[in-house]
């Protein structure tokens, strides 16, 4: 790798670190971007001036804060995924018949990412929106994602990752994870009882193809309060479920 090259791959490297410490600190002035990054004004006015240009940035008044252009490449992001006004729809219904969030999420290097949300008209707010990445182990999506994947893979995931505790229930064991997943597999769903967010639990289950490939997975959440009993271990596993099959017979028949 040339000179030249190297210099290219570092300026956009920190040009992704502006980025993302716009969106940690949600937007902010040169002086308050400067002292949470830690570097010269000069530099980060350098990156923040070729971001702007592009409109991956915008400044209003004194601030810089993100631009609607990442809007566009994560609208051409979603529209990516085979069948994803499949999903969209099926979400939508989901959120509609259970007054909570409802959400399709696919993996990507190793962790969960939120492909489409809607909220129901009971449903708690809980910060996931679109492109939101998290840990695949933490949540039901996330564990139905992996009880399809090969040991090898998910082990890889592991060591990449790790196990970290997010919610209070978290698994943080690799034995207790592989026991989880192959009970996944066993009844088609998985279940987060606060593993995620302390006082959330949620009900999620795999999707796949015609090769049962995994593709993502559907999943509810809501309030412990709400989400517990008969209504969190019978009703909402069969919605999900069913919700999934109608998905898979839509894939697997269309054009």
């Amino acid at each position: 790798m040339t000179k030249k090259s190297i210099s290219s791959a570092k300026t956009t490297e920190r040009s992704i670190e502006i980025i993302e410490a716009l969106m940690d600190i949600e937007g902010g002035s040169l002086d308050e971007l400067s002292e949470y990054m830690g570097l010269a004004s000069s530099t980060v006015h350098r990156h923040l001036a070729a971001l702007q240009k592009s409109g991956y940035v915008v400044k209003d008044g004194t601030n810089y804060k993100i631009g609607l252009q990442f809007l566009t490449v994560g609208g051409h992001a979603q529209r990516q995924y085979e069948h994803f006004h499949t999903y969209k729809k099926k979400v939508e219904e989901i959120a509609e018949e259970t007054g909570e969030r409802a959400q399709f999420i696919v993996e990507e290097q190793g962790e969960r990412v939120y492909l489409y949300t809607d909220v129901g008209s009971s449903a708690v707010h809980t910060g996931a929106q679109a492109g939101r990445r998290g840990l695949l182990h933490v949540s039901a999506g996330g564990k139905a994602i992996l009880s399809q994947l090969p040991n090898s893979r998910i082990e890889k995931i592991i060591k990449k990752h790790g196990l970290p505790k997010r919610g209070k229930n978290s698994i943080t064991s690799k034995k207790e994870l592989f026991n989880e997943l192959e009970q996944i597999r066993d009844q088609g769903y998985a279940v987060n009882r606060q593993e995620t967010t302390n006082g959330v639990h949620a009900i999620g289950a795999p999707v796949t193809d015609d090769n049962q490939v995994v593709i993502g997975a559907l999943s509810v959440s809501g309030p412990a309060t709400r989400l517990q009993n008969r209504y969190l271990n019978e009703e909402l596993p069969e919605i999900i479920l069913s919700a999934v099959n109608e998905i898979e017979l839509d894939i697997r028949h269309s054009p």
